[in-house]
């Protein structure tokens, strides 16, 4: 080879590598902007995921307010249930009208609720007329 062919032969080498060197720096460069394209992405999630831990934060904070105050309400309604219940219980009275309505209910007549309640026949009459099956 003569020295014209190898001073054409190292030419075109030269040419060759400084193309393969710009079409890698442009490569390059379109990494970098993908890389940071990946970046920006990563970092708004991120935020995503910051913010959307602190709405789950505060649902469950509201979710425990929300349950101590129906335990609350169990135990005020177990003590008026408990009240009413003793109500029931301390009022003889409210005892045989009870007991007298549900004879009512099974037919009884005047004469059974004054013998059975001890009530007076007029009260004994209206819970018939009140009660009674018509």
């Amino acid at each position: 080879m003569s020295d014209e062919g190898l001073m054409a032969a190292t030419l075109v080498f030269i040419v060759a590598c400084l193309g393969l060197v710009l079409y890698l720096q442009y490569r390059i460069n379109q990494l970098r902007i993908d890389l940071d394209e990946l970046t920006d992405s990563l970092e708004n999630m991120n935020e995503q995921n910051v913010h959307f831990k602190h709405e789950l934060q505060e649902l469950r904070s509201g979710t425990i307010g929300v349950g101590r105050r129906v335990l609350e309400f169990e135990k005020v309604l177990k003590k008026q249930d408990a009240k009413i219940d003793e109500t029931h219980l301390q009022d003889p009275q409210a005892k045989l009208y009870s007991r007298a309505m549900k004879m009512v209910s099974l037919g009884a007549d005047v004469e059974e609720l004054i013998q059975e309640c001890e009530l007076p026949k007029a009260e004994a009459e209206l819970l018939l007329r009140l009660h009674g099956k018509t």
